[in-house]
């Protein structure tokens, strides 16, 4: 069964797209890996949903007319990547996060936007979307769902972990058989925030690392962004530009009572990120990191890391067969097949969910709406490259 999986994650950059062939026998499962593509969003696009995110208002109307936009716009690279690489059974598509509620810590509810009905009219094929709500219904955080992906990845490897590095990172330990996962903090999020505010590269983001090597790390603004009571909670717990967006970095900067030079803003916020992970990292204490996201394109970042956590592998998520820039694009094939099969997607360690629940809301395509036979149990998975 072919699946399709598309995401646009936390750094609201574009949608990723992965089309994963499983085979399964005996609850054992093949995905072969057939086809990865990025499609940046329409820069127009791309500042609506900016200027929608918290902390801005925002309105009913605006939310209406960009779940429609966004939905077209998945329609848009879903078709592509079928054009490409050939036809598909199911599509399972995660949308752009627009608000993920967080209360006294426990997720309350998260909204994705990106009308599925757009991709199964243009497609022809069903589409399984809402694949967080379930889970925090079950007590979860809803976050981060690659934690059952990770699990099944990370099996036999002793003590390990896979981080991931989109807007927000996150990470999925495994020790002894347990799993746990969460949110860290902020990735890319407070990075490209400030680097899109302040004009400094058209991309959006920092480009190979470039602007924070240029600069000097602030070691007092640093430690005033490390003071956020965020870092102390307990996992699992999951967090967004809720609460990492560019008026937390404004409000403390300004409590300084000084200005601090771009560069040495960006290389302050890249030394956030290592620290935090690094922090994290220790504390697990395991031998084996696999890294994916947009992150590990930052050299600042990906140097950091091997630098603070000299007795740790920290390796991409490639050696595991999942490429580190389509990662959650698998993950959401895989969910996708999950669901037609009445699989629960759900690590309960990784979410805090009470149990494993099947996710997602199905949109019927342009044919009727087989579902196959369910499968008992999934014992493992190994993935394959095309």
């Amino acid at each position: 069964m072919r699946i399709l999986g598309l995401i646009s994650g936390t750094s609201h950059d574009g949608i990723d797209a992965a089309i994963v062939d499983f085979q399964e026998s005996d609850g054992h499962l093949v995905g072969r890996v057939v086809h990865t593509a990025e499609t940046p969003y329409e820069p127009a696009l791309r500042q609506r949903i900016i200027d929608a995110l918290p902390p801005h208002p925002t309105t009913f109307a605006e939310m209406c007319e960009l779940d429609t936009l966004v939905g077209q716009a998945f329609a848009d690279a879903a078709a592509a990547s079928i054009t490409a690489a050939g036809a598909v059974d199911a599509i399972c598509s995660h949308g752009q996060t627009v608000f993920h509620w967080v209360e006294d810590g426990h997720a309350r509810g998260t909204l994705q936007i990106g009308q599925p009905a757009w991709i199964a009219e243009l497609t022809g094929a069903p589409v399984i979307s809402d694949v967080r709500i379930r889970d925090i219904t079950a007590g979860g955080h809803g976050a981060p769902l690659v934690s059952f992906l990770d699990e099944l990845l990370l099996r036999g490897r002793g003590t390990a972990a896979a981080l991931n590095m989109g807007g927000i990172s996150n990470v999925t330990v495994i020790r002894d058989g347990s799993v746990v996962a969460y949110d860290i903090g902020p990735a890319g999020a407070l990075i490209d925030a400030v680097v899109t505010d302040l004009g400094l590269n058209p991309l959006g983001f920092d480009a190979d690392g470039a602007i924070a090597r240029s600069g000097t790390v602030d070691d007092e603004l640093l430690a005033s962004f490390l003071a956020e009571p965020y870092y102390a909670q307990s996992a699992p717990k999951s967090t967004g530009k809720e609460l990492f967006h560019l008026p937390y970095v404004h409000q403390h900067v300004a409590a300084l009572g000084r200005e601090v030079a771009p560069a040495d803003l960006i290389a302050t916020l890249t030394e956030l990120t290592v620290r935090t992970i690094v922090d994290d990292v220790r504390r697990a204490d395991v031998g084996y990191l696999a890294a994916s996201g947009g992150g590990v394109r930052n050299p600042v970042i990906l140097e950091g890391l091997r630098a603070g956590l000299p007795d740790t592998e920290v390796v991409l998520a490639d050696e595991l067969g999942a490429p580190a820039d389509a990662k959650e694009a698998i993950l959401l094939s895989l969910i996708g097949w999950c669901t037609l099969h009445a699989v629960p997607a759900i690590v309960p360690g990784g979410t805090g969910a009470r149990e494993p629940r099947v996710l997602g809301t199905i949109t019927p395509g342009a044919g009727p709406l087989r579902l196959p036979a369910p499968v008992p149990v999934l014992r493992d998975l190994r993935l394959e490259s095309a």
